[in-house]
């Protein structure tokens, strides 16, 4: 009998220990990252930035390409919630989060995601203003195994409508405009934006930039951080 309970005793320490191994090997399948986006404009300002991990393979947009309908919404008017609804229904992505305000000339701001082993991949997007259809992005750079890596965005051009410069058409506190812009059309994909040339209501002198506008820094974190 006491053999039987010594065995017994050993079989279920044997197991703990088993589970233990695996739900600490599991914990390692998943981590967290702190995504620190800075504007380092003069006087551009971000629109609340969609930040989402995924696997590799999901593209928010293709230089060269026309841009989705979801990236419109973003470039010609700071609206992420098409592409965070597309995101969301997409297997492929782990976690989708987003700023929750404005971004100004020199501020920063962190954004919080969480993603598993072999989706570690991270994007972002935002609205630049003011303009017509400007957009700032990550698209699916791999995270850092630990500590910080930093990236740089340009100045993106969904091409989705006329760098006319018109208040008329820009959003956002410099404006007051429209920004969806139906039935008008752009240069038809996505490129490297131009800049701001003084051609409608917006002076070159304060709102032109030179690339890069944004500063990314992606720093892996542990959950109780």
């Amino acid at each position: 009998m006491f053999r039987s309970m010594r065995d017994t005793l050993v079989t279920t320490a044997l197991a703990a220990l088993t589970f233990s191994a695996t739900g600490a090997s599991a914990d390692k399948d998943y981590a967290s990252f702190h995504v620190t986006i800075t504007n380092v404009t003069h006087s551009i300002s971000f629109t609340p930035i969609l930040v989402a991990s995924h696997r590799k393979g999901v593209s928010l947009f293709e230089l060269g390409a026309a841009a989705s309908d979801a990236l419109t919404a973003i470039a010609e008017g700071g609206d992420i919630t098409a592409l965070a609804a597309d995101l969301k229904h997409d297997p492929r992505v782990v976690d989708v989060r987003n700023s929750g305000a404005l971004l100004g000339p020199g501020e920063s701001v962190t954004v919080s995601v969480s993603a598993k082993r072999g989706a570690r991949n991270i994007s972002l997007a935002s609205m630049m203003l003011p303009t017509n259809d400007g957009f700032i992005a990550l698209n699916g750079i791999k995270a850092p195994r630990q500590g910080s890596r930093t990236y740089y965005s340009t100045g993106f051009d969904a091409g989705t409508e006329p760098n006319d410069e018109l208040c008329i058409s820009i959003p956002g506190p410099t404006c007051g405009g429209e920004g969806p812009s139906p039935g008008v059309s752009g240069e038809g994909y996505v490129h490297v934006h131009r800049g701001t040339h003084g051609i409608g209501n917006l002076a070159p002198d304060v709102y032109d930039w030179r690339n890069p506008v944004a500063e990314i820094r992606i720093t892996r974190v542990d959950e109780d951080d």
